[in-house]
This record gives structure tokens, C-alpha cells and sequence, in this order.
């Protein structure tokens, strides 16, 4: 198959910009930067392959984080083991010093490493990315009902590590 012209300098301008925000969310789907940037470059080299077919560069960025959690899908099929590590006690209420950020990431992110990827993905495109639930949905190919019922699971267990308290989940959900 031959490229179409312009494509690779297309895809380059894409890189480019979208790098940053990817390699954001693929550390956040696998729990560390060097496994987000191992994520999103793998991911990156699908949708080159791919880029001829994609018509609408708005697009690219859905398209890829779409890979992204495919990747991640396979990736941990293969290397499952029936555990998910965790150094949260799920059992114990977390309480966050809010003037130490590095702190509060920490937990978030380790508590997203202990939730299914599925829920993890919508939480992280919703929450973090700040995506609405149709572009969520749209993004991870699945109703927008299923980007509903994940983000309310998922923010269930984080509010059962004491992450969220009531109150901002109800800002949440008005938004």
C-alpha cells in the first residue's frame, strides 16, 4: 500500500503535539511513566501503519488512546498471574495530607493500578483528560452507558480507599 502524500509529516505534527498528554494516560493505565512511554510508542507505531485510513486528525488522538488500552488489554492477558499488587490495605481508610501533592498522586495512582484496566481507562479519560462521557465512549468503542456504570465502580473503590469523599463526588457527577 502506498502512502498517500504529506502523510508521514501529518503523523509527525501529530506525535508532536499529542506525545505529552499520551504518554500521560498510558502512565496512568499501566502505573508508571517508562511503561506509559513503552505504551504509547507501541501504540504510536499501530496508528502509523494505520494513519493513511484515518481522514480526521481530531480524531487521532480517540483513535490512539483507543490502541493504547487494546495494547494494555493484551499485554496483561499474557502476563496474568490472578493478582493485582497493591500497597493500599483495601481494607483500611486512607486519610491525604492535601499540602503534599506528591503524596496524593501517589495514592490515586496506586489505587487506579489496583482497579480493572476497563474502569481505569474510563476513570483516566473522564477524570484526568477531562473527556465527556460520549467522547469517552466513543474513544474505548463501548455504549456510553458502559463508560457510566465503569466510572461509577471505579470511583466507588477509590472512594473506599478513602480517595474521595462524598461531597466531591457529588461535584463530580453535577458536572
Amino acid at each position: 500500500m502506498t502512502r498517500r502524500e504529506g502523510t508521514d509529516e501529518e503523523f509527525g505534527r501529530f506525535v508532536v503535539a499529542a506525545y505529552p498528554g499520551l504518554v500521560r494516560f498510558g502512565a496512568l493505565l499501566v502505573g508508571e511513566r517508562a511503561g506509559g512511554e513503552d505504551l504509547t510508542q507501541t501504540a504510536l507505531l499501530k496508528v502509523y501503519r494505520a494513519w493513511p485510513r484515518i481522514e480526521d486528525e481530531r480524531a487521532a488522538g480517540a483513535y490512539t488512546r483507543r490502541v493504547m488500552v487494546r495494547v494494555a488489554q493484551r499485554s496483561r492477558r499474557r502476563h496474568w498471574t490472578g493478582e493485582v499488587p497493591t500497597a493500599l490495605d483495601p481494607d483500611a481508610v486512607v486519610t491525604l495530607d492535601r499540602t503534599d501533592d506528591l503524596a496524593v498522586a501517589d495514592l490515586v495512582r496506586r489505587a487506579l493500578l489496583g482497579l480493572p484496566l476497563a474502569q481505569r481507562a474510563v476513570l483516566v479519560l473522564r477524570y484526568f483528560e477531562m473527556w465527556s462521557e460520549a467522547e469517552t465512549a466513543d474513544a474505548l468503542d463501548i455504549p456510553v452507558g458502559t463508560v457510566k456504570s465503569r466510572a461509577a465502580r471505579g470511583l466507588a473503590a477509590l472512594r473506599q480507599h478513602g480517595l474521595l469523599d462524598r461531597h466531591q463526588l457529588a461535584e463530580e457527577e453535577v458536572r
